[in-house]
């Protein structure tokens, strides 16, 4: 728990150097205009496809005057469906986007002598980045009816978008500097912490006015304690190393 608070810590002071405040609004920025644009374009006709989907529970209801409960509720779960797609919009783009210059601001500023091991690529980024965003919206789609309970459409949110952080964002952290053999070792140390900080972070999602940059925010935790177990596992090998030789 201790190297994600030193994380999450090292990740707030890297978010208020110029470099990256200059980036740090506009994942979430072009996220909701993207967003706002196509709901203002396409409301009706995803509207008309709710209504459809819904009609079932709307005939059920037209039995006991509660039309109108129905078409609240089709209206909810456009909202549903809307808001959590600006935010995976937002959080891509920080991913496959922004990481890259991050991930080269921390590491020189925080993480001089760590060695650049090159085990990752571009179309790994890309693949990894697509499976991440494609597990997140088929458990979406598949428990969207329990968002409709409060209680537990909360939970469920927090939750999926706890593995969407992880997924996305810990591939990019580690792929300029860690090999492929160190990569796997750190995911099967730390994958647990790497969870529990995706939950923390999927938290801040939530909230107005954080949520504008913590999808930034995110990553520069994941390069923070990704880079951090890297050079402890590099430690941890020399010294059994140099204990070998001796």
């Amino acid at each position: 728990m201790n190297d994600i608070f030193v994380a999450l810590t090292a990740a707030a002071k890297s978010l208020f150097h110029p470099r990256i405040l200059a980036i740090v609004l506009w994942p979430m920025i072009f996220a909701l205009v993207l967003w706002g644009v196509l709901a203002w374009v396409f409301w009706a006709d995803w509207l008309a496809l709710l209504n459809h989907w819904m009609q079932p529970a709307e005939l059920f209801l037209s039995q006991y005057d509660f039309t109108w409960l129905a078409s609240m509720l089709t209206v909810i779960m456009l909202l549903l469906l809307i808001t959590p797609l600006a935010l995976t919009t937002a959080l891509l783009i920080a991913a496959v986007v922004a990481m890259p210059m991050m991930v080269n601001h921390v590491a020189r500023r925080d993480f001089p002598n760590l060695e650049r091991r090159h085990g990752g690529t571009a179309m790994g980024s890309l693949w990894n980045a697509l499976v991440a965003v494609g597990v997140f919206a088929a458990l979406w789609l598949l428990t969207l009816p329990i968002w409709l309970l409060a209680g537990l459409g909360a939970v469920f949110s927090v939750l999926l978008m706890a593995y969407l952080n992880q997924r996305l964002f810990r591939y990019d952290a580690l792929a300029e500097h860690a090999s492929r053999a160190e990569f796997a070792a750190i995911l099967e140390q730390s994958g647990g912490s790497l969870y529990a900080l995706g939950l923390i972070l999927a938290l801040l999602h939530f909230i107005p006015v954080i949520n504008l940059i913590s999808p930034i925010y995110t990553g520069l935790a994941y390069i923070h304690f990704g880079l951090a177990k890297l050079r402890q596992l590099r430690n941890q090998t020399e010294g059994k190393t140099d204990e070998t030789i001796a």
